[in-house]
């Protein structure tokens, strides 16, 4: 057996910091990349929640630091990043998760929503991945997740604002690729369909809402927490080495029809 052709799916001795990782994908995110062996930096608009969600790993036997971070302050974000560095000494891997979700028909969009959709899913993003990606290009290697979503390649009723945005993240996605593929740093975005979080519940677990979209999914079924978890670490890893630029979508086949 020739060891060079294994993919290594480990994140040992890797700094990797999640934006928004205090309740939902992000939470789930930052357990996944601890248990495959990563230091997680783990940052939420308050550093209280960051906090005890650092302690919860800690506790559990993984590795993690706490960091105020509001993907809506462009300030904040530089400074959580130089905090990061200044803690570890360097940072291997960011996955942007932080993001906001509404449902707003396009004649009700009103400026706040589409300032308020765009200032977090777009503009925060880029900066995160900016800030991030300084840190990478200096250093010559790392790996930058975005979490975009279904809703960046298909039209969904209701989610035009929405739907911009997260095409938005896909472009930065591709472009920043192209720009730091010299430097090691790969750069790429999953796409999840509907997921199954606290947040989601409240819709999801209503048959007729849930029905209208299961119809959509062709393997029958919403997405878990681990379903998306599984793309990011595969990402984040030495296995996707060679993957950059890429929109990966983790949505049962919705985008496929």
């Amino acid at each position: 057996m020739h060891s060079e052709h294994l993919p290594s799916f480990s994140l040992a001795r890797r700094i990797a910091l999640v934006t928004g990782a205090n309740r939902g994908i992000g939470r789930g995110l930052v357990d996944a990349l601890a248990a495959a062996g990563a230091t997680v930096a783990v940052t939420s608009r308050t550093r209280d929640d960051a906090v005890a969600v650092a302690a919860e790993v800690i506790a559990q036997g993984g590795d993690a630091s706490a960091h105020e971070l509001d993907v809506a302050d462009v300030a904040s974000i530089r400074r959580a990043v130089d905090e990061v560095v200044q803690q570890h000494g360097r940072l291997d891997v960011l996955v942007a998760n932080a993001g906001l979700g509404a449902n707003h028909a396009a004649l009700d969009v009103s400026e706040h929503d589409w300032d308020e959709m765009m200032d977090v899913n777009a503009k925060g993003l880029f900066f995160t991945a900016q800030a991030a990606g300084r840190v990478m290009v200096a250093q010559g290697s790392g790996r930058i997740v975005a979490i975009s979503s279904q809703a960046s390649l298909v039209g969904i009723r209701d989610h035009a604002v929405y739907c911009a945005s997260k095409g938005a993240v896909n472009q930065f996605v591709r472009v920043l690729a192209l720009e730091w593929a010299t430097s090691g740093v790969t750069v790429n975005a999953v796409a999840p369909t509907f997921i199954h979080t606290p947040g989601t519940a409240e819709r999801l677990d209503d048959p007729e809402y849930l029905a209208g979209v299961v119809d959509r999914i062709p393997m029958g079924h919403v997405g878990t927490i681990a379903d998306v978890a599984g793309a990011v670490v595969y990402l984040a890893s030495d296995a996707a080495a060679m993957v950059t630029g890429t929109i990966l979508p983790v949505d049962g086949g919705w985008t496929a029809q």
